[in-house]
Order: C-alpha cells, then sequence, then structure tokens
C-alpha cells in the first residue's frame, strides 16, 4: 500500500511535545529513540542539522497514545510471534 506522506515540520514536532507537557526524554521514549539528543534532530529546524520524521516511527507515537495498553500489547505480540525481541520499559 504505497503511501503520499508530507513529514510534520520541527515546529509541528515542538507544539505536539508542548500540548502533550512532555520532555526532550519523554518524547524520545515515545517515538523509540535512544535519547533527546535524537528528539531534537526533529524538532531543529535548521535543514542542515534536522531530521525528518518517518512515518513509521510516527506511526509508533500515533499508536501510542490513541491505543489502549490490550491493543498494544496484542501488537507486540504479534512482533514477537514472526521473531522480534522487543520489551518495553513499562514492562
Amino acid at each position: 500500500m504505497p503511501i503520499k506522506y508530507t513529514p510534520p515540520s520541527p515546529e509541528d514536532l515542538s507544539a505536539l511535545k508542548d500540548s502533550l507537557g512532555m520532555t526532550g526524554k519523554q518524547m524520545a521514549e515515545l517515538a523509540w529513540l535512544a535519547g533527546d539528543q535524537h528528539w531534537r534532530k526533529y524538532t531543529n529546524p535548521n535543514p542542515d542539522n534536522g531530521r525528518q520524521m518517518n512515518p513509521q516511527m510516527l506511526f509508533t507515537m500515533m499508536a501510542q497514545l490513541e491505543l489502549d495498553s490490550a491493543t498494544l500489547e496484542r501488537i507486540l505480540n504479534r512482533m514477537r510471534a514472526v521473531g522480534a525481541t522487543i520489551e518495553l520499559d513499562s514492562e
């Protein structure tokens, strides 16, 4: 299923962070990034130093915000069923 995707701007992602009342570290955790220094790359307005968010990462973030824990666990179990090893800090 090909998609047409335009990533959110650094300003959009900063606004999301502010609306959620989260720290950069918390946003990095939501995006499954290694640390807040990586999150800052997505909110950096300088195109030479910033990154555009891919749709998979944005989907991961929004799924965690919108889906209930039982649904998320079902998805993680499906990932495990095809051979992935995944553990979230909250587990």
